[in-house]
């Protein structure tokens, strides 16, 4: 075995490297806070864990795949912290009976943990402290018992399937979900607004599904700024006009910007509407569309309103990655408590390779990393060497590997 080789090797499976990442104490400390291992003799909180991280991790697509892949890493359970293989009842009971609420406290506790660690130093060319990004995605399930379904009836007369919504707000210098929500998808966006807790002179950005005006109105007052889309039926009048413009084809630029007075009631029984004092934004991007933004901070530049609504597009690509690098179309459970267990272990799993990807600096794209994790997974190998340089590592390992004696010798 060549020198190189013995670099690459270490003494835990890759699957250990990961969960390396979750600090044992601060675990052991959230299984005593929400007493999950209460009614659990064998099946602990950690072996229900690493039971759940192993079938997102592989993207088994139902418990049994779980157990069965399990049983194939017998002589290295030790490494994982696991005496044996929980049986795929016991993995059904614990998803369907221990409280989601322990992986959701975890999940966050991760997310402080990491923060710091997280926050890059680039910049958005903004001179904003707190920038914040919501947004929510849709999750279709078979049954619509558990979660009903939104939108229109299907038009062969079928049954209309069941859903539910994550919500997330993340800083826009970081790509882990800060505060989460979990809902039945028919629950409306702007609620979620309802429960975030924000900094004076912070800003949030979020598209027209969440407008809430009487909000908008109590931000004000805190100094709470947000940019979002004007809805097509918004009341309001125009109260100055402060620029407007021309642009030519394939120009991008503000088109013009507005003071309005927008119209809103507090309750429905109000007969007089009241006024929010906001900032409208025309803009036009380079392919001749046009958008409508509406503000409540009155310093920055109209320009600076259109940038920051350009930077939600973090949020599609967050969403993006979960939905393409996870198993979120097949679940292992069908209680309401053992979906919410796989969508809090599946935010876990996204923030472990996104801190693996910050720790390793690669240049690799994050699907190539949870590929590897996922090809790799109980192979003794350094992980961190495998997301640095694996394609440099394979052409020097070429090089210095005689192939002389192979039934199939490299040519070229």
């Amino acid at each position: 075995m060549s020198e190189n080789t013995n670099k690459k090797l270490v003494g835990q499976p890759i699957f250990t490297q990961v969960l390396d990442l979750v600090n044992k104490n601060k675990f052991s400390g959230l299984v005593k806070e929400h007493k999950s291992d209460r009614y659990y003799k064998k099946f602990s909180s950690w072996t229900h864990f690493v039971s759940m991280m192993f079938g997102i991790f592989s993207r088994c697509d139902s418990v049994t795949e779980i157990v069965e892949g399990m049983i194939g890493c017998v002589g290295k359970l030790g490494h994982f912290g696991l005496s044996e293989v929980p049986p795929k009842s016991t993995i059904t009971d614990g998803n369907r009976e221990r409280d989601s609420a322990f992986f959701e406290s975890l999940y966050f506790s991760l997310v402080k943990r990491y923060s710091t660690f997280l926050s890059s130093s680039r910049t958005i060319g903004l001179n904003i402290k707190e920038l914040f990004i919501v947004d929510s995605t849709t999750i279709q399930l078979f049954s619509s018992l558990i979660f009903k379904g939104v939108g229109r009836n299907p038009k062969d007369g079928g049954k209309k399937k069941g859903g539910l919504k994550v919500h997330m707000l993340i800083d826009a210098l970081q790509d882990v979900g800060k505060f989460v929500k979990v809902t039945a998808a028919k629950v409306h966006d702007s609620k979620f607004l309802n429960d975030l807790v924000l900094n004076p002179h912070s800003m949030v950005v979020f598209d027209k599904a969440y407008n809430h005006y009487k909000l908008f109105a109590k931000w004000t007052g805190k100094q709470i700024w947000f940019v979002t889309r004007m809805k097509d039926n918004a009341l309001f009048e125009v109260v100055k006009t402060i620029s407007e413009t021309t642009l030519t084809e394939g120009q991008a630029g503000v088109l013009k910007e507005e003071h309005i007075l927008l119209c809103y009631k507090e309750n429905k029984q109000d007969k007089e509407p009241k006024k929010l004092l906001l900032r409208r934004v025309t803009y036009q991007d380079e392919k001749g569309r046009k958008y409508v933004f509406i503000s409540n901070n009155m310093e920055i530049t109209a320009q600076d309103i259109a940038d920051i609504y350009k930077q939600r597009w973090q949020i599609e690509l967050l969403f993006k990655k979960m939905k393409q690098n996870f198993q979120l179309h097949c679940f292992y459970g069908e209680s309401e408590n053992a979906i919410r267990i796989q969508i809090w272990c599946t935010l876990i799993a996204q923030l472990l390779l996104t801190v693996l990807q910050r720790k390793t600096e690669t240049k690799k794209a994050f699907s190539t990393i949870a590929c590897l994790v996922r090809q790799h997974l109980i192979s003794y190998l350094n992980l961190e060497e495998l997301l640095k340089n694996s394609k440099r590592f394979y052409d020097k390992y070429r090089k210095t590997t005689d192939y002389s004696n192979s039934l199939f010798p490299l040519s070229g």
